[in-house]
């Protein structure tokens, strides 16, 4: 009797722990981005991001009482290889996912998760056509598209400095292709048509024949759509030849790799960002702080890629407890339909999607940052005044 009582306790036992197993069966993030390359200081600075923000959700409980489980993958900034890494995250059965990068990348993996039916939030990459068709799609963003970075940056060029001679500096890959595209229709806007458009292959490092072709059309300004190493030989061949006008783009100028390499000669540049440590109090200061401590690093080396990073993960995260389950039609549902605000490091996310809008961050949002003393500061006043909170 006493060993029937016994086996009986063991079943019971054995079925308790499987139950609890089941209960904390973890939720199983895909985080795909460019962690080594050109483009690293940005891919590790979204997945520094996403890890705080799971670090700080699963430290107060998880999501439905299960911890989140970041599935890291590295795609190196190639098209190709993100293909590949992000069909094993959908195979693998991935929840939903929080990343991509490259504009390549994201453009080549995009159809696989609309196919699949896999919630996918971008963090960093940019191109205008990504989040389309929003209307029964599945992929959101939590980053500036080109379309509205374009514009900012015009805007910045044409109606606040009043520039209209313009050169356009962009690489060949898609995210410059892009750039150009969207940079001629914003400053088309203003009338203004540039004087030259310069492209060049990424690793180019002489930009004396471009620059010169710029010069001798009496360009005012550049406006560059390209990433660190290439900008960085930009800043660094106008120094060379003593030509001295401004340089204002794309996020990617507040990168690290451009900053420290172009060193003074980054002084003074003008880019858009949708955060910027500088001035940064409460939300944003414990941010930073926690960022710098689980890094150990002394600066952030992209902020906007971390930020977004950062908030696109409490996004999703709300998304998954307003369904109450990790059904992946129900999750996009609850991303469309958010019913309470977020507080997120870039701002209070209140309803940032609909059926039709999968844009979280709109013009309203970004400021001008630029650089001085090798750090991104607020280009104006009035702007980081707002982002001081």
């Amino acid at each position: 009797m006493k060993t029937i009582i016994l086996k009986c306790s063991l079943v019971l036992a054995g079925l308790l722990w499987a139950t609890l197993a089941v209960a904390v069966e973890p939720i199983r993030i895909g985080v795909p981005g460019a962690f080594t390359g050109g483009s690293s200081p940005m891919g590790l600075s979204m997945r520094n991001g996403i890890r705080l923000a799971a670090q700080e959700i699963n430290a107060a409980g998880g999501v439905l009482g299960r911890p989140l489980q970041l599935v890291e993958r590295d795609d190196g900034g190639n098209p190709l290889r993100g293909r590949r890494v992000n069909g094993e995250l959908i195979g693998e059965g991935v929840v939903a996912t929080v990343g991509l990068v490259n504009t390549a990348v994201a453009e080549a993996v995009v159809g696989l998760y609309q196919e699949a039916r896999v919630p996918l939030v971008i963090a960093v990459a940019t191109a205008a056509g990504l989040t389309r068709p929003a209307r029964n799609g599945y992929v959101f963003r939590v980053a500036l598209s080109d379309t509205v970075q374009a514009r900012l940056i015009a805007r910045e060029a044409v109606e606040r400095a009043g520039y209209r001679r313009i050169a356009i500096f962009a690489d060949t890959t898609r995210y410059g292709e892009q750039g150009v595209m969207e940079l001629t229709a914003a400053l088309a806007r203003y009338g203004v048509r540039p004087v030259v458009v310069e492209r060049f292959d990424l690793r180019a490092r002489d930009m004396e024949q471009p620059l010169r072709a710029a010069a001798r059309q009496g360009a005012e300004v550049i406006l560059t759509y390209a990433i660190g190493p290439e900008l960085v030989e930009i800043a660094n061949g106008m120094a060379r030849m003593d030509w001295q006008v401004p340089l204002i783009g794309s996020w990617t100028l507040s990168m690290s790799n451009f900053i420290d390499n172009a060193g003074p000669n980054a002084d003074g540049t003008r880019m858009v960002q949708t955060f910027i440590p500088d001035g940064a109090s409460g939300r944003r200061k414990a941010f930073i702080d926690a960022y710098l401590a689980l890094s150990r690093g002394r600066r952030i080396a992209s902020p906007p890629s971390a930020a977004q990073g950062y908030d696109a993960m409490l996004l999703l995260a709300a998304a998954i407890r307003q369904a109450g389950t990790t059904d992946r039609a129900a999750i996009r549902q609850a991303l469309e339909h958010l019913r309470q605000p977020v507080d997120g490091v870039i701002t209070r996310y209140r309803r940032p999607f609909s059926p039709d809008n999968h844009e979280a961050i709109d013009e309203t949002v970004p400021v001008i940052g630029k650089v001085a003393g090798g750090e991104v500061v607020h280009a104006y006043r009035e702007e980081r005044l707002r982002g001081a909170k």
